[in-house]
């Protein structure tokens, strides 16, 4: 096993863990704080949307972090992009659920499951149309905030304010990544990927602050 010598990349990789961790803590403390008065399919969708980031990143972490084989190198961004694509499937059917409540959000959850599995697909058959996973994510993030700026207005949900701060500093970090030329350096050499991991933990931090504050009523 041999790691990176490229700064960048080993920056990107460490950020990538600290991004894992913060979403499986997330997914944990989810899982942790579920009471009676929650809903158990809302805590389901949730955690598990926060897992499988966890998964990409860590995944992430690995691809950046060592020099793989190509082929093992390949499998592994396969293995991230399905994960990518099916945690914006459980985001989306997760904001579904506050707004109109779970049984809509079952209704659209394998329809969403699906849709998730066919951009992933998209990406096997057609290797250079990332960029259709990135419309898709902007998709869902434009309804989220949409949605969670509505709940703030009409009161209807704790938490919801959270909510979509989270998103708008996720579609933030999603911009920085997408430009691929943004580079800072503090100590340590950072890309639009590195920065981007560390946008996205706060980002996440906020989701789950109001996640919690959603669910512990």
């Amino acid at each position: 096993m041999e790691f990176t010598k490229d700064p960048a990349e080993q920056t990107t990789a460490i950020t990538d863990i600290i991004l894992a961790l913060a979403a499986f803590g997330g997914s944990l403390t989810i899982c942790w704080s579920l009471t009676g008065n929650s809903g158990w399919w809302k805590m389901a969708i949730w955690s598990t949307a926060f897992g499988l980031m966890g998964l990409a990143a860590a995944l992430g972490a690995v691809a950046h972090g060592l020099v793989l084989a190509r082929t093992l190198h390949d499998r592994i961004w396969q293995m991230l992009n399905m994960s990518l694509a099916l945690t914006v499937s459980l985001f989306v059917a997760g904001v579904v659920y506050d707004l109109w409540g779970q049984p809509a959000a079952l209704k659209v959850l394998p329809i969403l499951l699906l849709a998730g599995l066919g951009f992933f697909g998209a990406t096997l058959r057609y290797p250079g149309i990332f960029f259709v996973f990135i419309f898709y994510e902007g998709l869902a993030l434009s309804f989220a905030l949409g949605a969670y700026i509505y709940l703030v207005l009409r009161g209807d949900l704790a938490g919801a304010a959270f909510m979509a701060g989270g998103i708008i500093i996720s579609m933030l970090a999603a911009g920085i990544q997408a430009t691929g030329s943004i580079s800072i350096k503090v100590i340590w050499q950072f890309d639009h990927n590195g920065i981007y991991h560390i946008v996205q933990v706060l980002g996440l931090t906020f989701l789950l602050i109001g996640l919690l504050k959603s669910m512990l009523i």
